[in-house]
């Protein structure tokens, strides 16, 4: 009679011996080009989201500053949704498409076979960057507001924050579900986008 801590330890060591396999199979190496080029994206990118956000805030008023923190918002939901069909598709679906010359198939094979850097480019480079400059625009519009009403600006800027965290993550996580419901129609409708600038 096995008892179920071995019947447990007998799996995990399964696992450990299918993982080696897989290893020796594909061997993953540190790919320090697509890790510069990732940062210096990061740096650019953010550089001028940020610049904009900052030079274009403070002097419009609190409607458009609250609808440009919406759309950076948006924005990050809508690549991070993005990303996650990109890992979650299932590429013989467009391998057949190519096949048939659909527009755009061929560049989301090409997305599908660097589906962790497109992905990493998705949600950690543009998904944190839109983060990252709606927190700061969030600082802006509660200045704003506490300037219009005489709340004390702490207070309306934990308040900003949290408003701005929630609505985050709940569209991303509303997202995640759509991109992993619908990844291949979300993959196909971005590549053939993507197509008329990039044919892969």
């Amino acid at each position: 009679m096995k008892i179920k801590g071995d019947e447990h330890s007998s799996e995990f060591k399964n696992l450990l011996i299918q993982n080696r396999r897989k290893e020796k199979i594909k061997k993953e190496t540190v790919n320090w080009s697509w890790i510069r080029t990732i940062v210096i994206m990061s740096f650019t990118i953010s550089f001028a989201m940020s610049f904009v956000a900052q030079s274009t805030i403070p002097n419009l008023s609190l409607f458009f500053g609250i609808l440009i923190t919406l759309l950076f918002i948006g924005i990050g939901i809508l690549f991070d949704i993005i990303g996650v069909s990109v890992t979650s598709s299932d590429e013989a679906v467009f391998h057949s498409m190519n096949s048939r010359k659909v527009k755009g198939a061929n560049v989301a094979v090409k997305f599908k076979k660097n589906a962790d850097k497109v992905s990493s480019f998705c949600c950690d480079v543009i998904g944190d960057i839109c983060g990252i400059v709606s927190g700061a625009a969030g600082s802006t519009i509660a200045v704003l507001i506490s300037n219009l009403s005489g709340y004390n600006v702490v207070v309306v800027s934990l308040i900003v924050s949290a408003i701005i965290a929630s609505l985050t993550i709940g569209g991303k996580a509303i997202g995640k579900s759509f991109a992993i419901n619908k990844s291949d129609i979300i993959l196909y409708e971005f590549a053939k986008v993507v197509s008329n600038v990039y044919k892969g």
